[in-house]
């Protein structure tokens, strides 16, 4: 490696003026966007392309028998074996080599841990606690400061749920699209995100406010095609199934942006539609809280109406942070901003309730938690501690580790549970888990806690 142009002074020294000009090269113009997004797609592509089907669609790895029993289903490995032999009925799995190791796709698994669940022991959990009758657990996985492991903590809780045997589905919020592309999912426009369901929402709205207006003998108000069109779509309409055979997902691409300066135009127009309760409204009218154990919305990193909708339709909030002054520090101006938002909705409302003698309304959450992630205890292990004592019960005790194994799988554009463990170390692969298995073992407390309370009622 050559030395600085200055020697052995700093290498901000001496800094010749020619030469430094002919690394920056020419102007650039509006047009060098382009060039440079068109770049950005061209290797996003090639990037995705890794793990993908003959067919172009993404492929979720096969499970070993090693991982079956020690990760997903509580048996050991010989009865495990014992009980394929049988009941040839069951998936036997395949080898990839005379003698080998015998492996198995997710769906199998989920039909091996059925019959267990059915024939096996009643002492074991086959199956992960759901009470019956009860609706779906919404969870947003939120902060307004970016960087901070917000998407990543939420993909792979979603695929911890998947492999505990949990129906999820994931709903994209932020128009960058990052989870979407986690799960290999292409999303036309707009049409195909959460914002139909909003405009149906508010359209729904008006046609309740029409049907008032004509009692009254005043004309109603029209409805614009987005809206007209809005009101015929339903949310599974809009889901797309993904490659892990019990994780659906409403996607997001840039014109979900849009809805960021559409909601408020509406709401200018309907001062009395209820924006907030948008995505909560239509999810359960449509019966997507039936149709899965868990929804999981990931949030843009700010505080906009897309966000408050995933907010407001959670029952668990989960606020990833960095162990670090400034992380620490946002993540208290979110809170802030949290309540200042919801305060003011509620007075705003309540306002009004009070002087109708109508009752009046309170947002309420289950759980909020904030998850430390990246963490290094090497480095941070006194400041994680300080943001303990201050915050309480509300920092999760588990501390979300950064080993090797999630760099190394996210270079191959996949979750640590999409990563097949024989391109890795066996000791790195086992580490590597234990920080996640850790972080969705202290989700599911919240989780198997909330569901008890409803259930004991």
């Amino acid at each position: 490696m050559g030395k600085p142009e200055g020697g052995d002074k700093p290498p901000y020294f001496n800094i010749d003026p020619e030469r430094a000009l002919a690394e920056t090269g020419a102007t650039e113009t509006t047009e060098s966007f382009a060039a440079m997004a068109a770049a950005c797609a061209e290797g996003r592509a090639d990037l995705l392309a890794r793990g993908v089907s003959e067919t172009g669609a993404k492929r979720l790895r096969l499970f070993s028998t090693w991982e079956i029993t020690k990760y997903l289903i509580p048996v050991a490995a010989p009865h495990f074996r014992r009980v394929l032999k049988a009941n040839p009925a069951l998936p036997q799995g395949r080898q990839e080599a005379e003698g080998g190791a015998k492996w198995f796709s997710l769906d199998e698994v989920l039909r091996l841990r059925a019959h267990f669940a059915s024939e096996g022991s009643k002492a074991k959990e086959y199956k992960p606690y759901r009470p019956a009758g009860l609706p779906a657990k919404c969870v947003a996985v939120a902060n307004f400061k970016g960087g901070v492991g917000k998407t990543s903590t939420a993909a792979h809780l979603a695929m911890s749920a998947a492999l505990d045997g949990y129906r999820v589905l994931v709903v994209d919020l932020d128009s960058q699209g990052s989870m979407t592309s986690i799960f290999g999912a292409r999303v036309a426009d707009e049409w195909q995100t959460v914002f139909p369901l909003i405009a149906r929402h508010h359209g729904q709205y008006l046609q309740e406010e029409n049907r008032a207006r004509m009692a009254r003998g005043d004309p109603p108000q029209p409805l614009d095609e987005t809206l007209a069109a809005a009101l015929k779509i339903r949310g599974p309409d809009l889901v797309q199934k993904t490659h892990w055979p019990n994780i659906d997902l409403i996607g997001a691409q840039l014109n979900l942006y849009w809805a960021e300066f559409q909601i408020p135009v509406w709401r200018m127009a309907g001062r009395g539609w209820k924006l907030w309760d948008a995505l909560t409204d239509i999810l359960a009218e449509d019966g997507m809280l039936e149709a899965y154990d868990l929804v999981f919305f990931d949030t843009p990193p700010a505080l906009g109406y897309l966000t408050i909708n995933g907010l407001a339709a959670a029952d668990i909030l989960l606020v990833p942070l960095g162990a670090s002054f400034l992380e620490f520090d946002s993540t208290g101006r979110f809170f802030d901003m949290l309540h200042a938002t919801f305060a003011s909705i509620e007075e705003g409302e309540n306002t009004a309730a009070r002087a109708l003698g109508q009752p009046e309304m309170a947002f309420e959450w289950d759980a909020v938690r904030a998850v430390i992630t990246r963490y290094d205890g090497a480095q941070q292990a006194e400041l994680a501690g300080l943001i303990q004592a201050y915050l309480g019960r509300t920092l999760s005790p588990h501390r979300q580790d950064y080993t090797a194994l999630i760099g190394q799988a996210g270079e191959q554009v996949a979750g640590i549970y999409e990563a097949d463990y024989r391109d890795f170390n066996r000791e790195t692969y086992v580490r590597g888990r234990e920080t996640f298995d850790a972080t969705y073992a202290a989700f599911k407390r919240l989780l198997v806690g909330t569901w008890r309370r409803e259930d004991a009622g």
